[in-house]
C-alpha cells in the first residue's frame, strides 16, 4: 500500500503528463457551469467514446435545452438525435424520465445533492458525482469510471471488484484536495497513456510507480529478449 505522500506524486506527475491532451467532453461541457448540460452529457457517456457522446449532446441540446424542451420531444426524437450513443433508446427513455422528475420534483433544476441526484433515472454515483463537481462546484466523492477503476489497481494502490469500491477505497486514500481533478486527470491518462490494452509503459511518467510496469510489463520484454536470444 502505498502512502498518501505517493499517491499525491504519482497524481502530480501524471496531471503535468496528461495537460496537452484534450479534455474529457464531461469536463469540456462543465466549463458552462450549467448542471441540466452537465446531467444529461453524462447520461449519454456510459460505454461510449467521447467522440460519439460529444456530437450526440449536442443534435439533442439543438433540439431542446431545457427539462421543458426535452418532455415535449418523443422518445423517437431523442433516440434519432443521440444515436449512436450505447444503449441509446434505454437512454432517451431516461432522459425523459429525468426531465419529468425535474419539472415535477425539482422546479426544474438539477438537484445538489449525491442522494436526489442517485434517486434520478440510470444515474449511479459516477454521474451523480460528475454533475455535483462540474455543475454544481460541490466535491463530495470521487467519480469512477472505467479508467479511474483500472489505473489504480494496475498502480497497485488497491484491490476491487467494482467502481463502488473503487471509489471508497479512492476516497480513503487520495488527500481530499485532489478529489475533483482525479476523473479528469486519470481519463485523459488511460485514454492516452494508460490504455486498457497495449499501455504504453514506455511513455508513462509513473512506471517506476506502477506495478504493472514492474510485474508484467518487465517480465513480458525479458521473455522477448530470451526468446529472441534463442531463436538467434
Amino acid at each position: 500500500m502505498p502512502s498518501k505522500k505517493e499517491i499525491v506524486d504519482v497524481i502530480r506527475k501524471v496531471s503535468r503528463a496528461t495537460k496537452p491532451f484534450q479534455l474529457p467532453i464531461t469536463t469540456k461541457i462543465g466549463q458552462s457551469h450549467d448542471p441540466f448540460r452537465v446531467l444529461i452529457s453524462t447520461a449519454l457517456s456510459p460505454q461510449t467514446r467521447d467522440t460519439v457522446t460529444g456530437p450526440a449532446f449536442a443534435r439533442l441540446m439543438k433540439l431542446a435545452s431545457s427539462p421543458r424542451g426535452i418532455l415535449a420531444l418523443s422518445e423517437k426524437q431523442i433516440e434519432k438525435a443521440i444515436y449512436p450513443v450505447s444503449f441509446y433508446k434505454t437512454k432517451a427513455r431516461n432522459i425523459k424520465k429525468i426531465c419529468k422528475i425535474l419539472l415535477e420534483k425539482h422546479k426544474g433544476r438539477v438537484p445538489a445533492s449525491m442522494p436526489e441526484l442517485l434517486a434520478l433515472p440510470g444515474v449511479g454515483r459516477k454521474i451523480a458525482g460528475l454533475v455535483m463537481i462540474y455543475g454544481h462546484g460541490k466535491t463530495e466523492s470521487i467519480p469512477v469510471d472505467t479508467h479511474c477503476h483500472r489505473i489504480p489497481q494496475r498502480l497497485g494502490w488497491l484491490r476491487s471488484r467494482n467502481p463502488e469500491e473503487t471509489e471508497r477505497k479512492l476516497m480513503e486514500l487520495v488527500p481530499r484536495r485532489y478529489w475533483k481533478e482525479f476523473n479528469n486527470t486519470f481519463v485523459k491518462f488511460g485514454q492516452n497513456i494508460c490504455l486498457p490494452l497495449g499501455p504504453k509503459c514506455s511513455e508513462c511518467p509513473v512506471s517506476k510507480q506502477c506495478k504493472y510496469y514492474r510485474e508484467v510489463y518487465l517480465e513480458k520484454n525479458k521473455a522477448k529478449s530470451k526468446l529472441s536470444l534463442k531463436e538467434k
